[in-house]
């Protein structure tokens, strides 16, 4: 690949699991693309929740895109998963719910891996009884949030009344009167600062294109997250502030979507290839709809039109595109307006809606 179809693979390690979960809410995803029966949808592979949840909307395909082994690993384990356990067993492989057995689960799934993911996690099967989903770079910063820097905030019990069930206005009282103390204001700023989430979170280049401040803006909306919706429904922030899923799970992990997903997942197809190299080479009209994640926001302003370019030709008319903004402000170039529409209503209102708290901006758009 050139160094313009993988520009950030040249700037950061993509052999190491950075995101052993996906860390956008799906159900705002799935609100977004509005999958038909036998469409086919690409979408950015990372913790692989995603990728499988668009396969219970019955798609003709759904091709999984990305640039690190590992992360191709962590998506085929769990599809893995699907494929040879029930839901309790799957919950138990990956994670979800505590365990003793995890091993023998594993030898089950581990017969639908490829080579390259059976090498893997073969030299990963510690990770692997820990529980997968806290295995990344990205859950182990929030791990050592809640080891050393949570309970300078607040006392156990009140972490945990963090999570009853409350009103709006009930939530409001909680948060003023019980959780927005001092050690909360100047903790959460220096723990979620550029150089510790560069560090010990992300990579230090997935900032290169950010400008001014990253941890006022994610206090910010953890904030309203905390007060404006409801932490009783949000599953992100229940894993971040107790390394487990109290009360809500993310949409693949639920009873509900596990059979869909099963039925479905042979039209998974999982690529080791950068998302630019794959669009690059992608057929003109081949793709439907397109899961984004955030990848504009590790590319440079250039690079980010290319890409747009790319995604105009290879979508099908009526297709539609959904990606976030986390700090770096990215849109659809004003060139392609009267080839790429926003869903400005819809964008704003599932943005409001989306338990995924920490991006500044979701946006749906729509191919013409």
């Amino acid at each position: 690949m050139s160094a313009e179809q993988a520009e950030i693979a040249a700037r950061a390690d993509f052999s190491i699991l950075r995101y052993a979960q996906c860390w956008e809410d799906a159900d705002t995803l799935l609100a977004a693309l509005d999958i038909q029966p036998g469409d086919v949808c690409f979408s950015v592979g990372s913790g692989g929740e995603n990728s499988l949840s668009l396969l219970a909307r019955t798609p003709g395909k759904v091709i999984a895109v990305d640039l690190s082994p590992a992360q191709n690993a962590c998506l085929e384990l769990k599809a893995a998963g699907f494929r040879s356990l029930t839901h309790p067993e799957l919950l138990e492989l990956v994670g979800v719910t505590p365990s003793r057995r995890r091993g023998d689960l594993y030898e089950r799934a581990r017969r639908h891996l490829t080579e390259a993911a059976r090498a893997y996690w073969d030299s990963h099967r510690t990770g692997i009884e820990a529980g997968l989903l806290g295995l990344g770079k990205f859950e182990n910063y929030f791990r050592l949030f809640r080891r050393w820097v949570l309970p300078l905030m607040h006392s156990r019990p009140t972490v945990e009344a963090l999570f009853e069930p409350r009103s709006w206005a009930e939530r409001q009282r909680f948060y003023d009167n019980r959780w927005n103390n001092w050690r909360w204001r100047w903790l959460c700023r220096l723990f979620f600062s550029r150089f510790l989430l560069g560090h010990l979170g992300r990579d230090p280049r997935f900032f290169d294109y950010v400008e001014g401040e990253v941890a006022k803006p994610i206090f910010v909306r953890t904030s309203s997250a905390l007060t404006e919706s409801d932490p009783a429904r949000n599953p992100y922030l229940q894993w971040i502030a107790c390394g487990r899923f109290l009360t809500a799970l993310p949409f693949a992990w639920r009873a509900e979507n596990f059979t869909a997903i099963r039925n479905q997942i042979d039209r998974l197809k999982i690529e080791l290839v950068s998302v630019e190299s794959f669009l690059a080479q992608a057929a003109d009209g081949s793709i439907d709809r397109f899961n984004l994640s955030d990848i504009f926001e590790y590319i440079s302003p250039a690079s980010s039109e290319r890409l747009f370019e790319d995604i105009v030709r290879c979508g099908r008319g009526g297709g539609r595109l959904a990606y976030w903004n986390m700090q770096a402000p990215r849109r659809c170039p004003t060139r392609l307006a009267g080839k790429v529409v926003t869903l400005d209503e819809l964008s704003r209102r599932l943005y409001c809606e989306t338990s995924t708290f920490f991006y500044s901006a979701f946006y749906v758009e729509e191919l013409r």
